[in-house]
This record gives C-alpha cells, sequence and structure tokens, in this order.
C-alpha cells in the first residue's frame, strides 16, 4: 500500500472577504494536492473571509491589531505564535492589510507567498488597475512572489498576464484579472510544497525545478 502523501501545513493570512482564499481552499480538497490549509488568520475580528473558512471546515483565528495599538512587533508575535500551536509551515497572504516588520519576513524567511495584481515588477503597491489603464498598458495581470523586506520586490513564483481591452474599467479590469489569481495562486503553492520553486535571496524568479 502506497504510503500517504505528506502535506505541507499551510495558513492563510486574510483581512477581508478571502476570494483568493477560498480559491486555496478549494484547491487544497484535492487528494493529490501537497499541501493542506491548517488555519485562516485574520487581523480583523468581521472579515468575511472567517466565515467561508469556517463553513469549509478550516479552523480559524483572529489576532486583532487595534488592540497592540503602535506596537508592530507585538501584534506579530501574536501573530506568530497562532501559527506555530498550528504547526504552520508555509503562509500564504490572501488580501492581508498589514505590513509586516523585518523581524517577521526574515523569521519566515522563504516561507511566505504572497499575491499581487500586477504584473510585477511593474506596478507595485496599490492602485494597480488604475495605474495600469492611466498608463496605457496593453497587457496587465497577476504575480505570486516571496516576500522580502521591499514591498512587492521578492522572487517570482508565477505570474500570467491578461490584455487590457479597449473600454476596461478599474472594475472590469480587476474582475479579469481576479480570474487569473484564483488559478496562478493554487499552482504556485503547489510548486513550493513540492519543492520545485525554492526561496532564492536574490531578487528576480524563484527557482523552479
Amino acid at each position: 500500500m502506497a504510503d500517504a502523501m505528506i502535506k505541507r501545513r499551510v495558513a492563510i493570512l486574510i483581512s477581508g472577504r478571502g476570494s483568493n482564499m477560498a480559491a486555496l481552499i478549494e484547491a487544497a480538497k484535492a487528494k493529490d494536492y501537497p499541501a493542506e490549509i491548517v488555519i485562516v488568520l485574520s487581523n480583523q475580528p468581521d472579515a468575511e473571509g472567517l466565515s467561508r473558512a469556517r463553513d469549509a471546515g478550516i479552523a480559524t483565528a483572529v489576532v486583532d491589531h487595534r488592540t497592540f495599538g503602535a506596537d508592530r512587533a507585538a501584534f506579530e508575535r501574536a501573530v506568530d505564535d497562532t501559527l506555530r500551536t498550528h504547526r504552520v509551515e508555509l503562509i500564504c497572504l490572501a488580501g492581508f492589510m498589514r505590513l509586516l516588520t523585518s523581524w517577521f519576513i526574515n523569521h519566515w524567511s522563504g516561507r511566505i507567498l504572497n499575491i499581487h495584481p500586477a504584473l510585477l515588477p511593474e506596478f507595485k503597491g496599490l492602485d494597480t488597475h488604475r495605474r495600469a489603464l492611466a498608463a496605457g498598458a496593453k497587457r496587465h495581470g497577476a504575480t505570486v512572489h516571496f516576500v522580502v523586506e521591499e514591498t512587492d520586490s521578492g522572487p517570482i513564483i508565477s505570474q500570467q498576464s491578461v490584455p487590457v481591452l479597449e473600454g476596461d474599467t478599474e472594475a472590469t479590469l480587476a474582475a479579469r484579472v481576479l480570474e487569473v489569481e484564483h488559478r496562478i495562486y493554487p499552482e504556485a503553492l503547489r510548486q513550493v510544497a513540492e519543492g520545485r520553486a525554492k526561496f532564492v535571496a536574490a531578487r528576480g524568479h524563484a527557482g523552479a525545478r
């Protein structure tokens, strides 16, 4: 009898509705998927994604950043304690609206993934769809990357583009990009969990082998 697959233990960090979270949870239902979602954690007690995670049978936790005031280190240590309680190995950021400190990023170096709604290195930061339209971009898209201290600058694991169509608005472009996000995030996590994509400290692409 074949040995059962050893799955990497994954936490998803959210602040809102958790649409990418839902895509990851759905992918992880497959028996041959090399990761399992063991905890969904939010810094917002009323995040819609928490109820969606519970409905899917996933454990949830809340670490409300507001209770820590300006003490970001104390907030992140509380998050870290929760992740370690659940023996987390990999972290997926999915609409987690808190900037992480150097301590947390280095503590989890090579084990934090993020999805960004643009074709990095273009349009780092916020308002990517508005900026892509303003710049007259012909193509736009999404990128999954490892998290490093510099925002949206970590090694790229996966990205996919969509055309920018005549008459596009921020909303129509965002909807087209979101479909891409839901496809590439589960596949990127699969690559990392299987060891086919590994963190390389230098900027550029993660080694996929």
